[in-house]
């Protein structure tokens, strides 16, 4: 039995019935899985079919952080919450930082389910045993950082860490996230799943310590793992000091940072107008995560008379999605905009493909000036995406119903050739990242579990060029299917379950990632995990989320591009004459699979489950008659 790092406990409850369980957890599903989105995979496909309506009752939200978190391993202080997404259908697993994820680990637990849905607005309070479920009627309906305020008023304790809601979540956007502090569960609607339960928020305090199992070992690991982060020539010197928005700069160069809906990437340099010089001459200072040495987060104050006073701490995603993707090269505008979008509880990501997507449609006719009310959509007009952030959160009659839930949805509203235009897969909206111009990098955001996301199989080797297992050519077709599942695997094993910080993978430990995971989790819990162990936990959880989302009826043609990456050539930039035809796509896949030891049909072979000990994925797949 694990003797530390774990809590040992999942706390379960039920909004409707208004109860509350404690649970042990399995020393199976601890090994198998370590814990952060291993667990959330693990428990969503054990509880929540297939068919479950994500916006009904009977869909749950999975928070849970790893057994690193809570400890002194640097840059662990992370959570993942895992649900059926609304947006996509497929796996929603989504991850946060700051200090919301080890409060729950403080408070005494390794998991909360939460699941049912009450008849009124309430928030939940955890106090160490003490569970109780409160009504939140005063502030439903008030934005993120009024309702944080509020409630730590509320219960007395001004340390007490709240994951909440805003308008967004509550007027079921697909699009909504959920917000701790200024810190976003961002991507794939979860935020509309805990709004279509009436929970406003979460607040937790906790006054335990975590158990270290083996504290000599585990100061070794530690010691190892932040002699490897002082060495690394990036990570203190540079990302440090500029945070992710150093990264505008670098994909610029490479002719990849999107413009304009992706029908512009190469042909604008955002590097001047919104990459480093003049994002730091907006810099307040940095934030650091519980434990992190790091403090990548960048504090900015926007100037000029239309968004002075605007304060916040964009990452390189919203560069590209209040930035690039809709053509602003206004950087106080998206300082700004990404503050409210916080406010009203809202994923920056997809907000602006969508507004990108508008603005397009507008261009061509497929929406008229009747349709858009007046708001003027053109490319750069970075006053209307702050009245379409306001609009969308409201769900507002008009351009805020037609916008709330994604480009897809929104291109399917309005037919006539939309979708042609739709920058989604699965429903997901396309990262800052063309993948016209890095092959690797694209095939991940096709055959990802949670639809077109970056951040479960990050290829730094064509991103950064850093050559771990090997040097990669961005632009190359053959290899990329394997070289895309080891990053899934790797990534998923050592940062999203026990649970890290991506950017360590990618700065400082990709050629030690596995052993450093194992050392710091066997010494910490007591389970004796070794790197080879770890790397089958990353592909475990992989194929388990693929079995649920074929269960929802996902199938290799949802392992797809939008029809503008696989017809149309970046035209100028780094990456001229790039694009991934049809025939590309269909070596890249068939070299996925088979590096997966899934059939052509992108379903897990019945070897494979078993040998990843996963009877219940090989059932399942039985009843449906695919294995």
């Amino acid at each position: 039995m694990f003797q530390g790092g774990y809590m040992g406990k999942v706390l379960r409850v039920n909004l409707t019935t208004k109860t509350v369980s404690v649970e042990d957890l399995p020393e199976k599903i601890a090994r198998d899985y370590i814990g952060g989105a291993g667990f959330g995979v693990k428990y969503l496909f054990d509880e929540v079919p297939g068919e479950v309506d994500p916006l009904g009752p009977d869909n749950k939200l999975i928070f849970a952080p790893g057994p690193l978190s809570g400890t002194s391993a640097p840059c662990a202080s992370r959570i993942a919450v895992t649900t059926k997404s609304p947006l996509t259908g497929a796996v929603g697993m989504s991850l946060s930082g700051g200090y919301f994820p080890v409060e729950l680990k403080f408070a005494g637990y390794d998991v909360l389910i939460i699941e049912g849905k009450s008849e009124t607005p309430v928030y939940l309070h955890i106090k160490d045993d003490k569970v109780s479920i409160k009504n939140a009627e005063k502030i439903w309906g008030m934005d993120t950082q009024i309702t944080q305020t509020i409630i730590k008023q509320d219960v007395n304790d001004q340390n007490t860490r709240i994951a909440c809601i805003g308008q967004a979540g509550e007027n079921l956007s697909k699009m909504a996230a959920i917000i701790n502090e200024r810190r976003a569960f961002g991507r794939k609607g979860v935020g509309a799943v805990m709004g279509s339960k009436n929970l406003k928020a979460i607040a937790v305090r906790g006054t335990q310590d975590v158990p270290i199992a083996n504290p000599e070992a585990f100061a070794a690991a530690r010691k190892f793992m932040l002699g490897a982060m002082k060495d690394s020539p990036v990570l203190y010197p540079e990302f440090s000091k500029l945070g992710t928005p150093m990264v505008v700069d670098a994909t610029s160069a490479m002719g990849m940072f999107p413009s304009e809906n992706f029908r512009t990437t190469g042909e604008k340099d955002y590097s001047t107008s919104i990459g480093v010089e003049a994002s730091i001459s907006r810099n307040k200072g940095n934030e650091h995560c519980y434990g992190c040495p790091v403090g990548c987060t960048q504090l900015k104050l926007a100037k000029g008379k239309r968004y002075e006073g605007g304060m916040s701490d964009p990452e390189y995603e919203t560069y590209y999605s209040l930035g690039g993707v809709v053509g602003v090269e206004n950087v106080d505008s998206i300082i700004y905009n990404d503050m409210i979008c916080d406010k009203y509880g809202l994923d920056t990501m997809s907000v602006g493909v969508t507004i990108a997507l508008a603005m397009e449609l507008f261009e061509r006719g497929l929406l008229s000036e009747k349709d858009t009310q007046g708001f003027d959509l053109r490319f750069g007009n970075h006053e209307v995406v702050t009245q379409l952030i306001e609009e969308i959160a409201f769900r507002r009659e008009g351009l805020g119903e037609l916008l709330c839930d994604g480009s897809r949805v929104m291109a399917q509203k309005i037919g006539g050739g939309a979708s042609d235009f739709a920058m989604h897969i699965k429903g997901l909206e396309l990262p800052a990242y063309d993948p016209r111009g890095a092959k690797a990098h694209g095939l991940n955001f096709a055959t990802s579990y949670t639809g077109a996301d970056h951040n479960r199989g990050y290829a730094f080797q064509e991103i950064f060029g850093i050559p771990v297992p090997q040097a990669y050519d961005r632009f190359a077709v053959v290899g990329k299917g394997w070289l895309t599942k080891w990053n899934q695997d790797i990534r998923c094993a050592t940062t999203d379950c026990p649970t890290m910080c991506g950017f360590l993978m990618d700065m400082a430990l990709p050629a030690i990632a596995e052993q450093n995971t194992a050392d710091l989790v066997s010494s910490a819990s007591g389970l004796v995990l070794t790197k080879e162990d770890v790397g089958k936990v990353g592909e475990r959880v992989n194929n388990l989320a693929r079995v649920y989302n074929i269960s929802a009826g996902f199938t290799r043609a949802d392992d797809n591009f939008p029809k503008r990456i696989m017809e149309e050539a970046i035209k100028e930039g780094g990456s001229k004459g790039q694009l991934i035809p049809e025939a590309d796509l269909e070596i890249m896949l068939n070299e996925y699979y088979d590096a997966r030891n899934w059939s052509q049909d992108g379903v897990p072979t019945r070897e494979k489950l078993a040998e990843l000990d996963l009877p219940e994925a090989v059932t399942l797949l039985e009843k449906r008659n695919m294995l």
